[in-house]
């Protein structure tokens, strides 16, 4: 079975909704009459107190690989499946590498960067016609709630898809699985049905694609997505 362009999100088709309102504030003057002769209010004085300056040095950053390490969260590879040799042997995926992951990288990497990505954890594997792909990705959430954003797009994605159901994963609020009904056929190769997960914690995305020749149940796309929230 050739291994598919897994897991490609696509967000040229991002939700792109909100239009700016612009509020204009008219500011009138107010001037205030001061009577002759009253004597002037004395001003507060200027000087501040004094702090004495820090001392001793600054704390080290927190090495990525070290802090929080999001491959320890991933699920394992199950015994007896082979691992998925297009994802790096250390498990991370820096920014470039998961842009390239998307329909439209040059796209996905100023979307990424808008949306203050900071890293992410992955882990795959093929047993006999499945295929599994499992990401982790986090951001930073200094300027935005982006988790909840990412979700959300990836989840309008998987909702246009034709011939697919979906179903809510328990716990999670607004997590989904997807199911493909339909296969995807193409000339020369085994008929492919997809299914995947989308869900988040905290500043963490939850992202699963599993691929085979052979339809994917609710059951398998739901075990899957409930054990991988369950260690977040």
């Amino acid at each position: 079975m050739e291994v598919p362009e897994v897991a490609r999100r696509g967000r040229g088709w991002a939700l792109v909704a909100g239009a700016v309102v612009l509020g204009v504030v008219a500011g009138g003057c107010v001037g205030y009459l001061v009577q002759a002769g009253r004597a002037p209010s004395a001003l507060p004085s200027l000087s501040q107190p004094t702090f004495a300056a820090a001392t001793g040095t600054a704390p080290t950053p927190v090495a990525a690989a070290t802090d929080r390490d999001l491959r320890a969260l991933l699920l394992k590879k199950p015994a007896g499946a082979e691992g998925a040799d297009w994802i790096s042997g250390d498990g991370w995926m820096d920014l470039a590498d998961d842009a390239a992951a998307h329909n439209g990288p040059k796209e996905a990497f100023g979307e990424l960067v808008g949306e203050e990505f900071r890293r992410t954890a992955a882990v795959g594997w093929l047993s006999g016609e499945r295929v599994v792909e499992i990401r982790l990705s986090q951001f930073r959430h200094e300027e935005s709630f982006a988790a909840a954003d990412v979700v959300e797009s990836n989840q309008y994605g998987a909702d246009r898809e034709s011939g697919t159901d979906s179903w809510p994963i328990p716990g999670t609020g607004t997590g989904m699985v997807y199911a493909a009904t339909k296969p995807t056929v193409e000339a020369g190769y085994l008929p492919q049905y997809s299914a995947q997960a989308h869900a988040y914690r905290g500043d963490v995305v939850l992202g699963i694609w599993v691929y085979d020749s052979a339809p994917i149940t609710k059951a398998a796309i739901m075990d899957l997505a409930k054990r991988q929230m369950e260690r977040l």
